[in-house]
């Protein structure tokens, strides 16, 4: 990786989901903008604030999407991350940060 790049890999998938409730909502289903979670793979030298093993927010309709070994990644600069979720941001907080 180089510069301020973040490479990672999205959580979900694009099929269908379940509520909190177990309602099942089909993939057809037309919803808003919404940010997706994935975990970092790789990152660039320059980044400071995520490290490999993070989970981050990010808006699905701004990436560069690239495939690895036949793998699905996306490829970010770490400035179009929204949100970091880890343990190791505060001990007695929410473990994110904005």
């Amino acid at each position: 990786m180089l510069h301020d790049r973040v490479l990672v890999r999205q959580d979900g998938g694009e099929g269908e989901r379940r509520s909190t409730a177990g309602i099942v909502i089909p993939a057809t289903a037309s919803m808003g903008r919404r940010l997706s979670w994935a975990t970092a793979v790789g990152v660039g030298p320059n980044v400071r604030s995520i490290v490999v093993g993070d989970r981050v927010l990010f808006d699905p309709d701004d990436r560069s999407e690239v495939e690895l070994h036949g793998k699905e990644y996306v490829l970010l600069r770490e400035r179009d991350v929204h949100a970091v979720a880890a343990d190791r941001v505060e001990s007695d907080g929410t473990g994110l940060y904005l």
